[in-house]
């Protein structure tokens, strides 16, 4: 099948690898597939050399992008309201069929005018793909539920051979709650048991949780490592991940934590609840609490057997429910579900 990616975008996070990973899978599964936006140097280094990659920095991008290839696809999958309208826009009078993912849980648009641009759109939708129940149950219209995946690894490593580091990788954005892993991390005393807290990635909370961290005492054993491109390098060594953020629409973070055999502590809300939360004893501690956090942190910390057989858990629930490839067939059918209506 001919997929046309679209996602407005010269960014890579977790929407564009989000992309990446499901155009390497489909291209696996022997599709020709051409992505339109993120950063084009890591976008193309994600997906794959056999992947076409185009740059689309505005919506004017991804239009002539799509009206350029669109009617050359089978079907056209957008990501993120931007992209949707300029799909929308790009494919009319052309029969090519438009998918979109939601990825968070939240209507379409910013303000009133893309608000009602992206309603409009959504009338040239053919199918709408959710990244998690949590997501699908938020936004408007039906839904099928697919899963992100990941590639599942081989990594075996045990508490003994991990080091004493509370990993959190994200966006330090205030709607992912990095402040409660401070807090958390603070509140379990285990600073004093020899572990560290690190944080990899950037934002505009950086100086308030700075400015936090030496308010908790915690400064000397906490590192903002800043934005990083090794975090799956770092989860084969940290000793925990603690994943705070209530509104993620499902978290690749986790699952490429999972996937690691890192054990998991995350808030019991949003998609969290769809990824650690399979595991039967999941590590989740309730939304807004980090003294219930601190805790649960505090016994994981103290008990290296069960981190390596709660870390056995996620790792093989990764394998079974949240790879890749499962995501690109799951996602193919719904391609041909729309693509056997054309033709009938």
């Amino acid at each position: 099948m001919r997929i046309l990616h679209a996602v407005r975008s010269d960014a890579f996070a977790g929407v564009e690898s989000h992309v990446a990973r499901l155009a390497r899978a489909q291209l696996a599964a022997g599709d020709e597939v051409l992505v339109v936006g993120g950063d084009p140097t890591r976008m193309a280094a994600a997906a794959g050399t056999s992947v076409r990659t185009l740059p689309a920095v505005t919506v004017t991008d991804v239009l002539m992008a799509v009206r350029r290839w669109g009617r050359h696809a089978d079907v056209v999958h957008a990501h993120m309201t931007a992209a949707e309208i300029a799909c929308a826009a790009g494919l009319v009078g052309v029969q090519t069929r438009l998918v979109v993912t939601r990825h968070f849980a939240r209507d379409r648009g910013s303000n009133p005018i893309s608000t009602v641009t992206a309603a409009a759109a959504a009338r040239r939708i053919d199918a709408q793909i959710a990244i998690s129940h949590y997501v699908a149950d938020a936004v408007d219209g039906t839904s099928v539920v697919i899963h992100p995946g990941v590639e599942s690894t081989t990594s075996t490593r045990t508490a003994a051979d991990r080091r004493r580091v509370v990993l959190v990788a994200q966006r330090l954005e205030r709607e992912k709650e990095t402040d409660l892993a401070l807090r958390a991390f603070a509140a379990s005393g285990i600073a004093e048991q020899g572990w560290s807290l690190e944080l990899a990635g950037d934002g505009a909370e950086l100086p308030v949780l700075t400015a936090l961290a030496r308010q908790l005492g915690i400064a000397d054993t906490t590192r903002f490592l800043g934005h990083r491109s090794d975090v799956p390098e770092l989860m084969e060594h940290a000793g925990l991940l603690l994943a705070p953020c209530r509104i993620e629409g499902l978290g690749l973070t986790v699952v490429e934590a999972m996937a690691a055999a890192l054990p998991v502590l995350a808030v019991g809300a949003g998609g969290h609840l769809e990824t650690v939360g399979a595991v039967p004893g999941a590590a989740l501690h309730p939304a807004g609490d980090p003294t219930s956090a601190g805790e649960l942190l505090a016994a994981l910390a103290a008990d290296p057997k069960r981190r390596d057989a709660y870390a056995a858990a996620l790792q093989s629930t990764q394998r079974e429910l949240f790879t890749a490839a499962h995501q690109a067939r799951e996602t193919a059918a719904v391609y041909r579900g729309v693509v056997r209506w054309t033709s009938s």
